[in-house]
C-alpha cells in the first residue's frame, strides 16, 4: 500500500494547485480521472488575475478562436437582447486542466484512476481507487477532496452539508454562422438558471444549468427555441452532463474538519450566478495548501478564504437581478452598461 502524507481527490485546477504547492512541504498523491468537464471553458478576470499575480503566462496551445469580448444576453421568454463588454479568454479546458497537472512537480505521485471508497484507519485515511480496472489503495494522515459537484470526499464526511444542486447539459455542434460568438441564454420556461452558447475553433457549444427533474426535456425545449429565433444547431457530436452547485449563501460552504478538507466546488466554491469556478478553485487549494503549514489548519484556511466566501454572498445578492424574469427585464429595458450596437 502507497503510504503519503496527503492523498487529493481529483485533478482539475483545484486538485492540481493544491498538489503543486503542498508538494513544497508534504508527501501527495493525486487520483483523478481525465475527463471532459461540462463547462463553458472561458477564464474569467478573476483566473486571469491568480495568474498574473504569480506571473503565469498562458500558453497559445491552450488557446482558442475567437477571442470575443463581449457576451450576448439573451431572454427567450421575453424577447430581450443586450450585449455587455466582458474580458474572458476562450481555453480548451480539457488541455487547460492536463497543462496544470503537467506543471505539478514529479514527487507527487499523479493516478489517473477512479476514487470509489474512503475509509478512516488508525492514525488517518484508506482511499480505495480504481486504475486500469486494478483495484488499489492508498494511506495518508489528511484527504482532500477536490473532486467538484459531486464530491465523494464531502458525501462521505459531511453528508449533512447540502448545496443546492443542477445538472449541467452540454453538447457539440458544427458551426452555425448566425450563431453569437458567446451567448447568455435565460428562458424561465426551461430553467430556472442558464444557458450559454461558445464557438470554439470549429464547434458550437451549447449548453445549460437546469433542475434535475426532467433536465433533458428541459434542455432540447430551450434548443427548440432557439430554432424559432433562426440559430439551429442540427445534429449533436458529443453531448456530456453532470452536476453544477450553486450555492444560496456562504453558509453552505464546507471547509472540512478533522483531518479531512474540501476546495474548489467540492466545498461549494463556485459562483451562483455566473457558475464560474476556475479562479475560485485556484484561490482555494492554494489557501488550503498554506493552511497546512500551520498549528491550526481549518481557522487558517478560513481566514484566508474570507474573501472568496465573501463574493459568494456578493453574487447571491446579484442573482435576483439576473434570474428574476421582472428584474431582469428592468435590467436590460434600461441598457444599463450595455453596449450601443451599431
Amino acid at each position: 500500500m502507497l503510504k503519503v502524507d496527503i492523498t487529493v481527490i481529483g485533478g482539475g485546477p483545484a486538485g492540481a494547485i493544491f498538489a503543486k504547492e503542498a508538494s513544497k512541504d508534504s508527501s501527495v498523491a493525486m487520483i483523478y480521472e481525465n475527463s471532459k468537464k461540462t463547462c463553458g471553458g472561458l477564464l474569467s478576470e478573476d483566473a486571469q488575475k491568480y495568474f498574473a499575480e504569480r506571473n503565469i503566462a498562458i500558453p497559445k496551445e491552450l488557446l482558442v478562436s475567437p477571442q470575443t469580448f463581449a457576451v450576448d444576453t439573451i431572454d427567450l421568454s421575453q424577447d430581450l437582447f443586450c450585449r455587455y463588454q466582458r474580458s474572458y479568454i476562450n481555453i480548451d479546458r480539457k488541455i487547460f486542466d492536463e497543462w496544470l497537472r503537467d506543471n505539478v512537480p514529479n514527487n507527487v505521485v499523479k493516478t489517473e484512476g477512479h476514487a470509489t471508497k474512503i475509509e478512516r484507519a488508525d492514525g488517518g485515511f484508506v482511499v480505495h481507487y480504481k486504475e486500469n480496472n486494478e483495484e488499489k489503495t492508498v494511506f495518508s494522515k489528511y484527504i482532500v477532496g477536490a473532486d467538484g459537484a459531486n464530491s465523494l470526499v464531502r458525501r462521505t464526511f459531511f453528508p449533512n452539508k447540502k448545496i443546492r444542486s443542477y445538472v449541467s447539459i452540454q453538447q457539440s455542434f458544427d458551426l452555425v454562422e448566425n450563431a453569437p460568438y458567446y451567448a447568455c441564454i435565460f428562458d424561465k420556461e426551461s430553467t430556472e438558471c442558464c444557458a450559454w452558447m461558445i464557438k470554439k475553433n470549429n464547434e458550437l457549444l451549447f449548453g445549460g444549468a437546469f433542475e434535475k427533474k426532467n433536465c433533458r426535456e428541459s434542455f432540447e425545449k430551450m434548443k427548440k427555441k432557439l430554432s424559432a429565433l433562426g440559430i439551429c444547431l442540427g445534429k449533436e457530436k458529443e453531448t456530456e452532463a453532470c452536476m453544477v452547485l450553486r450555492p444560496e449563501s456562504p453558509a453552505q460552504i464546507c471547509l472540512g474538519k478533522d483531518n479531512v478538507f474540501l476546495i474548489g466546488e467540492a466545498a461549494g466554491f463556485i459562483s451562483p450566478s455566473s457558475f464560474e469556478g476556475i479562479s475560485k478553485a485556484m484561490y482555494s487549494a492554494e489557501a488550503l495548501a498554506i493552511a497546512m503549514r500551520k498549528k491550526n489548519i481549518i481557522k487558517s484556511y478560513r481566514k484566508s478564504t474570507f474573501k472568496l466566501r465573501f463574493s459568494i454572498l456578493l453574487k447571491s445578492v446579484k442573482c435576483p437581478f439576473m434570474y428574476m424574469p421582472l428584474l431582469r427585464k428592468a435590467v436590460m429595458k434600461t441598457g444599463f452598461t450595455s453596449l450601443k450596437l451599431k
